[in-house]
């Protein structure tokens, strides 16, 4: 984890602040390796500090070797008020994302020291995965895809939406997830048009096409994959609009190259998806950065400023969505390289037709 202090203390100095203070659990992850529930990281130029109580010690002594452990037996807020008066820190960086109450008790209990706010400070940095990120990231694609390949024998009519989302979980938690990396989508027939369509009681049509959105959690992690499959034969417009959407996902990936924008990444899905005559029908971004957060630096939109560079994970995801017909989503997670990139997902994304 040094390394990543490292670069902090590179940003902290560009702002003029002593130390930075996180308490979002996937930064404080992130910078320390602590994977408990409660705690603060506070970072100086030269010592790295994990506040945190009686519960989690003995965790954080041994997942954060590189940070000195501060049981706070009281408040927490005292603890680190205490911590920043030893360490003569006068200007601290924060989050602004934090709570307005966190800073007022901070405001209050640290009354001698200046609270800089900031925006994205380790998010930027986490854009740039390193090798040790991508072997987990590697493992929660593994699962994701596994569960994939096993749901094709599973999904059939008369089954409910709820019950393959279930069965995704269920399977990928046995192949080592601590579970879904987020609320899977799971849209089939009409409630495919709901690029958000949670899984519902619906039950299963012949005939249908069936979306699935879905990733799984791994030490920290997550993986996002998305895919269309048709129970039996499609409907011949939903047919020619998956393949829209497979030319558009392929080009999108085309474009995910170092050195080119985000928003080039997206206007390769977009321009084809218009000239195919949909573009009403698509009306998300492209894609996300991925991580330990599901949505995370870089995004992959329209209105994106990120310039894509090695070392960044992000999803590419077009998709076309017509009210009361159904819709087509398709998602791999992309490793941008020093020379193009790298599609981490491997299954199929030609159109599955699954018996009936």
């Amino acid at each position: 984890m040094s390394g990543r202090l490292e670069k902090l203390r590179v940003e902290l100095e560009k702002i003029g602040a002593e130390a930075f203070i996180t308490e979002k659990p996937e930064n404080r992850l992130y910078l320390s390796g602590f994977s408990g529930s409660t705690g603060s990281v506070v970072v100086t130029a030269d010592q790295a500090f994990l506040v945190t109580d009686f519960r989690y010690v003995e965790q954080a002594a041994e997942q954060a070797p590189d940070f000195v452990i501060v049981n706070n037996e009281r408040k927490a807020v005292e603890a680190i008020a205490n911590l920043l008066k030893e360490q003569r820190v006068s200007r601290l960086a924060f989050e602004s994302s934090v709570s307005f109450q966190t800073y007022q008790d901070w405001s209050k209990a640290f009354a001698d020291v200046e609270l800089l706010p900031t925006n994205g400070l380790v998010e930027k940095i986490r854009m740039y995965k390193d090798e040790a990120e991508m072997v987990i990231i590697r493992e929660a694609v593994r699962i994701a895809e596994a569960a994939f390949e096993h749901i094709q024998g599973y999904i059939r009519p008369g089954v409910r939406e709820i019950d393959v989302a279930m069965e995704l979980e269920f399977f990928m938690r046995k192949q080592g997830a601590t579970g879904s990396a987020f609320d899977m989508i799971v849209a089939s027939g009409p409630r495919g048009a709901l690029p958000h369509g949670r899984a519902t009681e619906k039950v299963i049509q012949a005939g249908e096409m069936v979306t699935m959105d879905f990733g799984a959690a791994f030490q920290g992690y997550n993986s996002d994959i998305t895919r269309t499959v048709s129970v039996g034969e499609p409907h011949p417009k939903m047919r020619e609009i998956y393949d829209v959407v497979l030319r558009a996902q392929l080009a999108g990936l085309q474009a995910l190259q170092p050195g080119n924008t985000c928003k080039a990444a997206d206007a390769a899905t977009r321009d084809l998806i218009t000239q195919a005559g949909y573009g009403d029908a698509y009306g998300h971004s492209a894609g996300h950065g991925l991580g330990l957060e599901v949505h995370e630096l870089p995004h992959v939109s329209a209105a994106s400023q990120f310039v894509l560079e090695p070392g960044m994970l992000v999803t590419m995801e077009p998709g076309i969505y017509i009210t009361g017909l159904g819709g087509v989503r398709i998602e791999d997670d992309v490793l941008i390289t020093a020379d193009g990139h790298e599609v981490l997902n491997k299954t199929t994304k030609e159109l599955l037709i699954l018996p009936v």
